[in-house]
C-alpha cells in the first residue's frame, strides 16, 4: 500500500511539473506576442499617416484635372468659333 501511495504522488509531481512548464513555456509565448502586437500597432499608425497623405494627394490630383477639364472645354469652344469663322457656318 504505502508503494502505491509513493508512486501516485510520484505522478502527481511529475504531472505538475509537466503543467507547470506548459504554462511557462505559454507565459513566454504571450509575452513574445505582446510585442509583436506593440510593433504592428506602430505600423498600423504610420501606414495610417501615409493613407491621409495619399488622400491630399488624390484630392490635389481631382482637383488638377477639374481644372484641365475647365481649360480643355475653353479651348474646345475657340477651336468651334475659329472653324465657324473659317468655313462660314455652325457645326454641331
Amino acid at each position: 500500500m504505502n508503494g502505491e501511495i509513493i508512486a501516485i504522488v510520484t505522478v502527481g509531481i511529475a504531472l505538475a511539473g509537466l503543467i507547470l512548464t506548459g504554462f511557462h513555456g505559454l507565459r513566454g509565448e504571450v509575452a513574445g506576442l505582446r510585442v509583436e502586437i506593440t510593433g504592428l500597432r506602430g505600423e498600423l499608425t504610420g501606414l495610417r499617416g501615409e493613407l491621409a497623405g495619399l488622400r491630399g494627394e488624390i484630392t490635389e490630383i481631382r482637383a488638377e484635372v477639374s481644372q484641365l477639364r475647365e481649360r480643355m472645354a475653353r479651348l474646345e469652344g475657340l477651336l468651334e468659333g475659329l472653324r465657324e469663322a473659317i468655313t462660314g457656318r455652325a457645326v454641331g
